[in-house]
């Protein structure tokens, strides 16, 4: 059986890749229906620095919002492009890929979220 048809009969392998699709799409929806929610004010929180004391949040145009949808996409696509060419030279590697992928995409959904919120 070729490496192609192991990986996508692997079912954990597709559980994980299925969950990272999904919190890309989450994400990526979560932006797109909060970015606008606030009014028709140009400027959004895109950072906040607490060493900078009263001016520790910075503000950024529509392209810095967008760019976490934009991450969101990218690194579903290059996790699972990577977990697919690493996956015959380890079964393991290619899960744990997968795995922090995972982790990656909850912390842009969080970190996202909580940036959007203060608006």
């Amino acid at each position: 059986m070729p490496i192609s048809k192991k990986f996508f009969h692997d079912k954990l392998i597709l559980s994980l890749l299925s969950v990272n699709i999904f919190l890309a799409a989450i994400c990526v929806l979560i932006v797109l229906l909060r970015f606008g929610a606030g009014g028709a004010s140009n400027d959004y929180i895109v950072q906040f620095r607490a060493n900078l004391g009263i001016s520790s949040f910075k503000t950024g145009s529509l392209g810095s919002i967008l760019s976490f949808a934009l991450f969101a996409i990218l690194v579903t696509a290059i996790n699972a492009t990577l977990s697919f060419r690493v996956y015959p030279i380890r079964r393991q590697l290619s899960l744990a890929i997968l795995s922090l992928g995972g982790m990656i995409m909850v912390l842009t959904l969080i970190v996202s979220n909580a940036i959007l919120g203060l608006r």
